[in-house]
């Protein structure tokens, strides 16, 4: 056993430093698109996505959607869906727990 922790110490250095040269430059990725990507929206924006909201509506009033190529179809159904899982994500994340869900 101390063999095996005097081992491990002389190399977790060395490992330390293999990890941090391999996550800096993921993480300076990962950064810039989190700063670009996850931000609220400006109060600029607000009004188009309100208009965006009520386009769909009308859309789904008149039937207008029946009209979508079968790109776009696909393309909508899989934001439907991504939006559908975050929102079972983040209720799993409030519950703590993924027991009591239909999975």
């Amino acid at each position: 056993m101390a063999k095996f922790v005097r081992n491990f110490a002389e190399k977790a250095p060395a490992l330390v430093s293999a990890a941090v040269t391999y996550s800096k430059p993921r993480l300076a990725t990962f950064w810039y698109y989190a700063k670009v990507e996850l931000v609220p929206p400006t109060p600029a924006e607000i009004p188009a996505a309100i208009q965006s909201v009520k386009k769909i509506i009308q859309s789904a009033k008149t039937g207008s959607f029946k009209q979508l190529t079968v790109k776009e179809a696909v393309l909508n159904g899989l934001v439907a869906t991504e939006v559908w899982m975050w929102f079972y994500i983040g209720e799993i994340i409030g519950k703590r727990g993924i027991v009591g869900y239909d999975v």
